[in-house]
């Protein structure tokens, strides 16, 4: 169970996202990257933020941007962060999805090199992920 006050905050501003509410979870998602000090906060929450951030851009290059960020931030988080704030997931895990997305950028941009460079480390994180997670 998620015990971060943060990241359950993000959690909900996702909330607000999926009904439909995507400026209001964008003004809630800027307050909290202020609060965590955005570039130079927790690398768990700003991945976590950013993640979700991206998902309510109207524009490709700003989703890009928090999409990266996202990616940039997973990179420096431990296991032991994760486990801390409640996270059911190894770091590992964090990884596909934001791989995903950013494939999915490059791809409306017509970048399909980066595209597919995406997909690939998206699949090479997959199978990390899964051979994590079953102790091999």
């Amino acid at each position: 169970m998620i015990t971060d006050p943060t990241i359950i905050r993000i959690g909900q501003a996702v909330q607000l996202s999926h009904s439909g509410e995507r400026e209001a979870a964008r003004r809630q998602f800027a307050e909290i990257w202020d609060e965590i000090g955005g570039e130079q906060g927790d690398p768990l929450r700003r991945c976590t933020l950013a993640h979700a951030m991206a998902d309510v851009q109207d524009d490709v290059h700003e989703e890009l941007i928090w999409d990266q960020r996202a990616l940039a931030a997973a990179g420096l988080i431990t296991d032991a962060r994760v486990a801390q704030a409640g996270v059911s997931l190894p770091v590992a895990g964090l990884y596909p999805s934001p791989h995903l997305n950013l494939s999915e950028c490059y791809r409306k941009l017509g970048d399909l090199d980066g595209a597919r460079e995406h997909l690939r480390l998206r699949r090479k994180r997959l199978a990390r992920s899964a051979m994590t997670s079953t102790g091999s």
